[in-house]
């Protein structure tokens, strides 16, 4: 009885080793959403001119709230993704960090988050501030878009 006991509880351990493996082993997650440039403003308007594609650049603050629900809901919607990942090159920067404060007196932005869109000279297309839902900020896309 002993024996058929210790059997019992390897086969357990053993299962229960298995199914972790095969847990760990699943597909990683596709990344969704905007994926934002990470060098310099600079950097990104060459990009873009190499690219031959408009700039999208994100104004925001760490304690903004609705800059929060827009990385949260909006930036990270696939369908926000696939077009602004095709068509813009997506810089976001704090505008109270590093470049940000700058870009935020170029571009006179009085509240974030604020969305610029320019080209590759850097020159004002279209601005926007506030929080936007996906649907808004797809049809935003393509306004500016239509507008290029």
């Amino acid at each position: 009885m002993k024996t058929i006991v210790i059997y019992l509880v390897s086969f357990l351990f053993m299962l229960v080793a298995y199914a972790g493996e095969s847990l760990n082993n699943k597909q990683p997650k596709t990344e969704q959403g905007i994926e934002f440039f990470e060098g310099s403003w600079a950097e990104a308007l060459e990009l873009a001119t190499k690219e031959n594609k408009l700039v999208f650049l994100d104004i925001y603050a760490s304690w903004c709230g609705p800059c929060k629900r827009l990385k949260s809901n909006t930036f990270s919607d696939i369908h926000v993704g696939n077009l602004y990942n095709d068509s813009f090159i997506n810089v976001a920067i704090d505008g109270e960090k590093g470049e940000g404060p700058l870009l935020a007196r170029k571009y006179g932005v009085r509240a974030y988050p604020s969305l610029i869109f320019v080209d590759q000279n850097g020159k004002l297309i279209t601005a926007t501030k506030g929080y936007h839902n996906a649907q808004q900020f797809l049809q935003l896309g393509q306004e500016v878009l239509r507008k290029k």
